[in-house]
């Protein structure tokens, strides 16, 4: 049994039409994203933002911080990140997921988002979740554990957007086109690229708006 983390949540304590489960970049908290929710324009609509696991993280000095994962070196080399707490965080986020679906909305009504390390943690989770889900947004994000990516599951074709900025020096862009690239065959990927560091833009935040409106707004199709 994993301990449900503690979350922030916006929107419907009952009765929601969908889901968003949004996981905050290394350092950040739950509370991060939760300011955009109202720009989005989905009331019927849960977001949970969860708040991480505080560990130590090696590229900051040890320091101990909210994080998904301990990050070893600045690279996308195999052996980065701590392959073991990149699976006991999948685990937590698997538990989230099901209790969306204990609250009454399915899967296909449930949309993994995440920035940055939790964008690499909604990607690495969405693709092995086993049951589909509405869709997996990764902003300024890239893929972790690539030798163990999955040949197949629930969600081999789950529609999928990825946003970066062009100037990103934390996470290069190249990073997050390849982990597209390795998981856009066979499923409606969408790429949108900004001028802009590592940060989230007013015009990407209207991409996003529009992209989950399709997927989750009232009359969206499920999955």
């Amino acid at each position: 049994m994993v301990d449900l983390l503690p979350c922030v949540e916006v929107g419907p304590e009952a009765g929601a039409d969908g889901s968003i489960v949004w996981l905050h970049g290394l350092g950040a908290s739950g509370h991060d994203f939760e300011d955009i929710v109202p720009m989005l324009r989905l009331p019927r609509v849960r977001f949970v933002f969860p708040h991480a696991p505080r560990r130590g993280v090696t590229i900051n000095g040890g320091l101990v911080m909210p994080a998904w994962y301990d990050i070893r070196i600045l690279s996308d080399a195999a052996g980065s990140e701590r392959a073991d707490q990149v699976r006991e965080s999948g685990e937590m986020v698997e538990a989230l997921l099901a209790r969306e679906r204990e609250r009454g909305v399915p899967s296909r009504k449930t949309v993994l988002a995440g920035f940055s390390q939790g964008g690499a943690m909604a990607l690495y989770t969405g693709v092995r979740h086993a049951h589909p889900l509405a869709g997996i947004m990764v902003l300024s994000g890239y893929e972790v554990l690539p030798s163990e990516r999955p040949s197949d599951s629930a969600n081999a074709a789950t529609r999928m957007l990825f946003a970066h900025g062009t100037y990103d020096p934390v996470v290069p862009a190249q990073r997050g086109r390849a982990a597209l690239g390795a998981y856009e065959p066979g499923r409606e990927a969408v790429w949108h690229e900004y001028p802009m560091g590592h940060e989230v833009c007013a015009e990407e935040v209207g991409d996003i708006r529009e992209w989950l409106h399709a997927r989750l707004a009232p009359g969206a199709p499920a999955g």
